[in-house]
């Protein structure tokens, strides 16, 4: 069997008395697209900073590509792509200059590489555009292909579509799936729990802690037993209320212009009749499916 790309035992890191990360344990296999599931602070960036040696770990240990990272670091950055969350971009250089300096940090001068690398994120079209006149999700492109000019093999990209619109989201994970089917490994990091679904496995972090680590569906399956229901109802803040202290209710909350509700004992004539009784009118009553939001909510409770 292959050895994994990425192969953490016991990973820890305190600053202080803090414990950013607390003894993680993962393996990410080449060719996966993993998720780094988590709330701002939950030790997402942290473990990546490890794992590419720019951190040295508390405790525990880790390999990235076969190379130790406490020992190996400069061969691992040598190897990889990295994204971060706020990457050093020139605004007085154009596209092409900002991927040509940093290219030339890998010693790579080959201009129609470089300029192959703008094509790759859909660049071409803005190379002499001064970086300034950017739009966040062009910036954003751009850092992609200065992670990209070296042609890695694994790619580490951390909070890649944070401050982006939802239609330059999309196209960014457009983008992450034809690197993969190019044989590009890749662990992105986000809190936006829709972009998880994207991924092949997803690594659930809080607090420091990984809780769970699965693919998306067998995460729902194995943490959200229950059932899933959609309660439309008027006025909303009461049906919360009600629904709130149901015997048997594991979850509810507002999801938008309806309650979402989650439990594995109470029907949906019970539901019906509990806020038809209260005074609270019923629109519809669906059977919904489980997110991964519902799967972070219940484990992080």
């Amino acid at each position: 069997m292959n050895e994994p790309v990425i192969s953490v035992q016991n990973l820890t890191r305190h600053f202080g008395e803090f414990i950013a990360v607390d003894h993680i344990n993962f393996d990410v296999r080449a060719g996966e697209i993993v998720g780094y599931l988590g709330p701002n602070g939950s030790g997402k960036t942290t473990t990546i900073r490890m794992l590419l040696g720019l951190l040295k770990p508390s405790d525990g240990k880790a390999t990235v590509l076969g190379y130790d990272i406490a020992k190996q670091s400069e061969e691992i950055r040598l190897r990889v792509g990295y994204m971060s969350q706020k990457f050093a971009i020139y605004d007085d250089l154009t596209t092409l200059e900002n991927l040509t300096f940093y290219a030339g940090v890998y010693g790579i001068h080959d201009k129609e590489r470089i300029k192959h690398t703008l094509g790759l994120v859909g660049l071409n079209e803005h190379h002499h555009t001064l970086t300034k006149s950017l739009s966040t999700g062009w910036r954003q492109r751009l850092s992609l292909a200065i992670a990209l000019v070296h042609e890695p093999k694994l790619l580490f990209l951390d909070e890649p579509t944070s401050g982006v619109d939802p239609t330059a989201r999309r196209a960014f994970w457009d983008l992450i799936y034809q690197l993969a089917e190019n044989g590009v490994t890749i662990l992105v990091t986000t809190h936006y729990m829709d972009e998880a679904e994207y991924c092949e496995r997803v690594a659930v972090m809080r607090d420091g802690k990984l809780l769970a680590m699965d693919t998306p569906t067998n995460l729902k399956q194995k943490i959200i037993t229950g059932d899933v229901w959609e309660v439309y109802a008027h006025p909303l803040e009461k049906g919360l209320d009600v629904l709130h202290e149901m015997n048997g209710v594991e979850r509810v909350g507002l999801a938008g212009d309806h309650l979402r509700v989650i439990s594995s004992k109470v029907k949906k004539e019970a539901i019906q009749n509990l806020l038809s009784g209260k005074n609270i009118q019923v629109e519809k009553i669906e059977r919904g499916e489980a997110t991964l939001e519902d799967v972070f909510l219940s484990l992080a409770r």
